[in-house]
């Protein structure tokens, strides 16, 4: 797979020679067993998979590589290049606007764009109509691109199967900047209706099967469908996508549940059920699977509690944070600044949308063992700092260059 250069202060020589000694053990990557990182009192399991993503990877090269290249451009970013608040603030550092913010709230009026300022598209993509926007602003949308390749195989999913007149549903969350550029390519194409979850799908197939008033359906999925969807005609043949960052489990239980549902409508078998349901399989992000599988490799381990590294607005992360939470105490955190002292931290109730500052953190035992892993968004450098802080509460940070020669 093609490398990157991403700038180094993201970088972690320790974690990078980690994944390296996994990745030449298991090549296939079947293996999703944790390493183990045992400091005697302290035990931290990481994750087989865990942070940048290619995706992510092309973005931070393309936005920081158009920075480097364009001195004196007034540069801009549609929204966050990615969902981690210390990659967003090296860029605003570096000069760069935000046009919008992540719920597409204008904070540069389009007004103020010249023919001369550069446009940087970021990782989730944009809509067509945004694109279109900057066309008549005389700004080519697509020259700083960074949109990541496996959204653009979403989007090319729902255009092969709407010219093949199914209807597209969309799971992911209707707010979300992916989710929403989703919805406009596809629905250039084809009706699309976009549920954010299981509750949400089975609403939807009460439609499908007719045991709920058309005219509800309006109501319910206000400002998640396509202009002209029609109800009674366009839920007769459909096929499931997803937002990447999704629960990867949650997307394939959707489709699976949708397409009984029009098995037991339409008196399908499995030989015949295409008729009227796509095969969208392989539009599941390989990197969200990795890392949610490598989570559930993860919790097969006996642990105290579990730390996930991540920007507070990450989905994919969330979605890890959901899965651990299942198990064990977790804590949400940004980076190692959160973990104040051992028997203090701020971490994040994605739930509630709050932080919280919890006084009882590490427990008073030995030896202490601590599930780790981070977002598809989150730098290796943030990572090495909460191991690094996580062992300072035992005055072991002596053992890190220790562990680090053990992987040279």
């Amino acid at each position: 797979m093609k490398t990157f250069n991403v700038p180094i202060i993201y970088r972690s020589p320790l974690i990078t020679a980690i994944k390296n000694r996994r990745k030449q053990q298991d090549r296939m990557k079947k293996d999703f067993t944790p390493t183990v990182l045992d400091f005697g009192p302290l035990k931290i399991l990481l994750a087989r998979h865990f942070g940048f993503c290619y995706g992510v990877e092309n973005a931070i090269e393309i936005a920081f590589r158009t920075v480097d290249e364009n001195p004196g451009k007034r540069i801009f970013l549609l929204s966050e290049m990615i969902h981690n608040p210390h990659v967003n603030n090296d860029l605003l550092a570096k000069g760069v606007q935000f046009i919008m913010d992540t719920a597409g709230k204008q904070l540069v009026p389009w007004e103020e764009l010249t023919p001369e300022d550069i446009v940087i598209i970021p990782a989730f993509g944009t809509t067509l109509e945004i694109e279109s926007k900057l066309t008549s602003l005389g700004i080519a949308p697509l020259q700083y691109n960074t949109t990541c390749p496996f959204v653009e195989r979403v989007w090319n999913k729902a255009e092969q199967i709407g010219q093949q007149s199914y209807t597209v549903i969309v799971h992911g969350k209707p707010g979300h900047e992916e989710t929403r550029a989703t919805f406009s390519h596809s629905r250039s194409n084809t009706p699309t209706v976009v549920v954010k979850d299981m509750e949400e799908a089975r609403e939807l197939a009460t439609f499908i099967t007719g045991e709920r008033p058309v005219d509800g359906f309006y109501s319910l999925f206000k400002g998640q469908y396509s202009e002209g969807f029609d109800v009674t005609r366009d839920l007769q043949r459909v096929g499931v996508v997803n937002q990447t960052t999704m629960l990867a489990t949650e997307t394939q239980a959707i489709a699976d549940y949708i397409k009984n549902v029009i098995m037991d409508r339409y008196a399908l078998s499995a030989e015949n059920v295409s008729e009227r349901f796509a095969d969208t399989r392989d539009t599941l992000c390989y990197a969200t699977n990795d890392n949610q599988s490598a989570v559930t490799g993860l919790l097969q381990e006996e642990a105290d509690l579990a730390i996930v590294v991540g920007g507070y607005n990450s989905s994919n992360t969330s979605h890890l944070v959901e899965l651990c939470e299942v198990k064990l105490p977790t804590y949400f955190i940004s980076s190692d600044e959160k973990l104040v002292a051992a028997n203090e931290v701020y971490h994040w109730d994605f739930h509630h949308k709050q932080e919280l500052h919890s006084l009882s953190f590490l427990p008073a035992k030995e030896p202490v063992t601590i599930l780790l892993t981070s977002g598809a968004s989150c730098p290796d450098a943030l990572v090495e700092a909460v191991i690094r802080k996580l062992l300072s509460f035992y005055d072991l940070e002596y053992k890190m260059e220790e562990l680090a020669a053990t992987f040279a």
